[in-house]
């Protein structure tokens, strides 16, 4: 019999450190033989889309914009792709993906089409939002990284409960546990004072702002204390603003800006406290190394934050944009370091009961084999994959 082929389609392809891009190489990586994959990619710039890291083949589609002679060229492409491989599945992570890819998906004959969803809407403009609404109906199933986002689609795009369903980012523990300490602390200069981190791209949704403002107010109670920025610029001009904003807060030396790193569990294993300042979130994948990685977590009230930290078991949630409050609760726990230890404890068990990668996979698959099967409904394809992610 042959194995269903899946074709992975996502819009940017350009590093697997971290976001749904690290998220889409894991799964590539884990998915059962059973399966055959394909990635497919509309990166702007094929030449940097790291396709030697990927165990299957990788297609590349380049677009500048989704509505030019160009795009219509790429997807004619695609279409042909499509048709030629036959694929059981065509999987699409974000807007480019979800509408010109999920529209050429249906047109060639894919007998399934799944949209990822994995923010608030962060990433789309208005006509974004009106054409998801149009699409809401070509979706046969959509999966959404958190309950929030989950909600969150259902009432803005109008989509059918039943076909939404909530699989949550994992964490894989086993390659975290491989990966020995970093030496950062030498490199960078920390070699005996306490590092508050955090792992985020710079740019204005992740709130570094409010990071740098929060560092002026804990250095006060803790003078030695150091902020450490784990990301690449993403934002120059952001980037520039809040470098300006150190400066005239006084804390240049205390957030220490690292770039983006190839050893990230490493580091966050010699860290003492993660904070995370974004403005939104669907499901931090940082946030998840960090508990995997047993660090107690500050992190603002939004998106699917909550349904990592849960009731204060493995760290503190504060509101978006109060430095005050996310400044308290870091000195809270810098000042308390058994409870730093508990809070740690609490996030690794937490990882590793509901949130690590071999939960996702189990998910995952479960809803592709009762897809391909055929369910009766949507309604009863969720069940399913309940009974089977409790059981994993």
């Amino acid at each position: 019999m042959e194995r269903p082929h899946i074709l992975y389609l996502i819009d940017v392809l350009a590093s697997t450190h971290g976001g749904a891009e690290g998220i889409l190489l894991k799964i590539v990586k884990m998915l059962p033989q059973r399966y055959r994959c394909s990635v497919a990619t509309f990166s702007p710039n094929p030449s940097i889309v790291p396709v030697d890291l990927f165990p299957c083949p990788v297609h590349l589609f380049p677009i500048q914009r989704m509505y030019d002679w160009r795009a219509m060229k790429e997807a004619a492409r695609l279409y042909g792709l499509i048709r030629r491989e036959r694929y059981s599945i065509v999987h699409t992570f974000f807007p480019a993906s979800d509408l010109l890819g999920g529209v050429v998906a249906k047109l060639a004959g894919c007998p399934l089409l799944i949209s990822s969803r994995r923010d608030m809407g962060l990433l789309r403009s208005s006509a974004h939002w009106m054409a998801y609404r149009a699409a809401r109906g070509m979706y046969d199933q959509v999966h959404a990284v958190s309950e929030s986002v989950r909600l969150f689609h259902i009432e803005q795009d109008r989509l059918n409960p039943g076909k939404v369903i909530t699989i949550p980012n994992g964490a894989d523990v086993d390659e975290i546990d491989k990966t020995p300490a970093s030496d950062f602390r030498g490199e960078l200069g920390l070699a005996s004072v306490p590092v508050v981190v955090s792992v985020a791209n710079i740019r204005p949704v992740k709130g570094i702002d409010q990071l740098v403002r929060t560092a002026a107010i804990v250095r006060n109670s803790v003078p030695e204390v150091r902020f450490l920025v784990i990301g690449a610029v993403q934002d120059s001009d952001y980037f520039a603003g809040v470098q300006k904003l150190a400066s005239e807060l006084g804390v240049s030396e205390s957030v220490v800006f690292a770039g983006a790193r190839t050893d990230v569990p490493g580091v966050l294993k010699g860290c003492n406290i993660f904070y995370l300042s974004s403005v939104s979130e669907g499901l931090s994948n940082a946030m998840l190394e960090a508990m995997a990685c047993a660090l107690p977590c500050v992190a603002t009230e939004v998106g699917g934050n909550a349904e990592l930290i849960g009731e204060q078991r493995c760290g503190y949630l504060t509101p978006s944009n109060d430095a005050e409050a996310a400044a308290r609760r870091i000195i809270q726990l810098l000042q308390d370091p058994a409870l730093a230890v508990r809070m740690g404890r609490e996030g690794r068990q937490i990882v590793e009961s509901r949130f690590s990668i071999k939960a996702m996979m189990n998910r995952l698959t479960g809803l592709y084999d009762a897809l391909l099967e055929g369910a009766g409904s949507h309604t009863a394809v969720r069940s399913e994959s309940e009974r089977r992610f409790l059981a994993s």
